[in-house]
């Protein structure tokens, strides 16, 4: 009778580097897996460093607010719907009696005086003026983290045809201005009203590829100088003058371009290191 040998090959346990090589592949087969699963989940990103839509929502009044990184370098960000109609209708209202000639700040004596490079109309609003004013300061303070004390009285603004301020830079270089409160940090520039044409908001120095933003094709010439933003009725956009590391950022450096058609009425609100009195 025939004998059958069995062989010892088939009963042989795997070793020990055929069963790490198995374990190595899963990993790199799970790793794949959630890399993708991440893929799909994260927000596409386009050459402007960061455009991230939809990051912040908000459903607080009608409006629902959100927000836009608009640069990381400086850092910039849009506030979409940060004021109502009516709160922008209302600061207009109240600012237009007392607009006079916009000043710049000498930067020996810190005082200010009439300048070519600016040009606009302008007017101060005491911080807590009014019950909506105060509103809209605590919402400031809710959106940046900086205290409602820290920030200057809010500065209307009106641009006619025209007019315009040439790119400058917020914080200070002179101790006159630095006595009460600190140099400034951060500005929440706020839109009150559209305009047809001209009258953005320019970084010239802003790292990134400018011409990628959806508005590109409607912004004027000197829009298309640097990141720009149209003004949009109810807007507002918050830049750091500062990094984290508490040093100056001149990609901060910013201007608003000529109004070409319509005109411009915006409010600035610009916030100090410390408590501001």
């Amino acid at each position: 009778m025939a004998k059958f040998r069995h062989s010892r090959a088939a009963l042989r346990k795997p070793s020990l580097s055929t069963l790490q090589t198995l374990i190595f592949i899963l990993f790199v087969t799970f790793t794949i897996f959630i890399l993708i699963l991440l893929t799909l989940r994260i927000p596409k990103f386009n050459h402007l460093n960061a455009i991230s839509r939809n990051a912040l929502r908000s459903n607080d009044d009608s409006n629902k607010r959100w927000v836009e990184i608009i640069s990381w370098e400086p850092r910039a960000f849009l506030y979409h719907h940060f004021l109502t109609k009516e709160e922008c209708e209302h600061i207009i209202n109240i600012a237009k009696p007392h607009m006079k000639r916009s000043t710049v700040v000498d930067n020996e004596t810190g005082k200010g005086f009439n300048s070519s490079i600016r040009t606009s109309s302008g007017t101060f609003l005491p911080r807590g003026h009014d019950k909506i004013v105060e509103k809209i300061e605590k919402r400031i303070a809710d959106f940046t983290f900086i205290p409602v004390e820290n920030g200057e009285d809010l500065n209307v603004l009106h641009y006619e045809v025209g007019q315009k301020y040439v790119p400058h830079l917020d914080y200070f270089r002179d101790e006159y201005n630095i006595r009460n409160g600190g140099n400034r940090i951060a500005t929440m520039l706020m839109y009150l009203s559209d305009v047809e044409e001209g009258g953005e908001t320019v970084f010239p120095y802003a790292k990134g590829d400018f011409s990628s933003v959806p508005w590109w094709n409607e912004l004027s010439d000197c829009g298309k100088n640097g990141l720009s933003i149209k003004p949009k009725t109810g807007d507002a956009i918050l830049f750091w003058g500062m990094k984290p590391d508490s040093t100056f950022d001149p990609l901060s450096l910013h201007g608003a371009c000529p109004v070409i058609k319509g005109d411009k009425w915006s409010c600035a609100k610009w916030m100090r290191m410390a408590g501001y009195t």
